[in-house]
């Protein structure tokens, strides 16, 4: 049985092809650059975009099961050629914004698609990405020892993206996960203040939290580029999930606290889903200059 494993140099996908290949799997690996990837030994890697499904028809050939990135340009001509190729089963990337109807345009089209396309499918919706703290506060971090956020009491539930990886790897190697769509979350409801702190332990040493406006936010991630600035308007309050003007009187109608305890990876796994200090120790190098 062959997986083959899309956007597979991903922050998710690279933890999904070692977990894989840990299980004695075959690992194809997708690629739209070989010659600069890194894969554990015995990983069959191929060149393809799913941007270009011209691309795709020998990365599917002999696959059995698919680990979907989302693309939703084109999710439904790369799901009908694997599906035409034999693939069985798709595990799909998707988001935990999908499950609050806050995402109709990114990554439901994908979901669809799958769902579709004849294969088995379940659908992985991870919720706000720890990681989302290395890209947004690491450059300060290892600049100054400081971050600067308009909300610091803000509090959710950031996911590991290595749980991300075990759910979809789980689902990829056995039964029984059909026509589920597993919504992933972090064990705790953490402020930005708290993660702030678990940071600095993990680092060993104080990091400054300074509070500043969300227009002061939005000049500095606009400056700072890459995923700061990409999602500006979301991080500071001006837009929603999908780039539109925000409910302001929805967003006030609740509080995260009275939600209770969120769905995490041990519904698949079983095992305990890593915390955001678990998660900020493994990163710890990355916050260092």
């Amino acid at each position: 049985m062959t997986i083959l494993v899309t956007g597979a140099t991903g922050n998710v996908g690279r933890l999904v092809v070692a977990r894989l290949v840990e299980a004695g799997a075959r690992v194809r690996a997708l690629t739209r650059a070989p010659g600069r990837a890194s894969f554990p030994g015995g990983v069959e890697v191929v060149q393809g975009d799913l941007t270009d499904p011209a691309t795709l028809p020998a990365a599917f050939e002999g696959v059995d099961s698919v680990y979907l990135f989302p693309v939703a340009e084109t999710a439904r001509e790369v799901t009908r050629l694997a599906r035409r190729a034999g693939v069985r089963r798709a595990v799909v990337l998707s988001s935990g914004a999908v499950t609050m109807g806050a995402d109709t345009a990114f990554h439901l089209p994908v979901e669809l698609a799958a769902q579709e396309s004849g294969m088995e499918w379940t659908h992985v919706r991870p919720g706000e990405f720890a990681l989302n703290k290395l890209w947004l506060w690491g450059p300060s971090i290892r600049a100054e020892r400081v971050v600067r956020d308009p909300f610091p009491d803000t509090a959710w539930y950031p996911v590991h993206e290595a749980d991300i990886a075990d759910v979809a790897a789980t689902a990829l190697l056995h039964d029984g996960h059909a026509g589920r769509a597993y919504t992933l979350n972090g064990p705790e409801l953490i402020s930005h203040r708290e993660q702030v702190g678990a940071i600095a332990s993990a680092i060993g040493g104080e990091i400054r939290l300074e509070e500043i406006t969300p227009e002061r936010a939005r000049e500095l991630y606009l400056r700072q580029g890459g995923f700061a600035a990409l999602n500006a308007g979301f991080l500071t309050g001006a837009e929603d999930y999908s780039g539109g003007e925000p409910d302001l009187e929805e967003q006030t109608a609740w509080n995260p606290r009275d939600l209770g305890p969120m769905p995490t990876s041990e519904q698949v796994t079983g095992q305990p889903a890593r915390t955001f200090a678990q998660w900020a120790h493994d990163h710890a190098p990355d916050f260092h200059p």
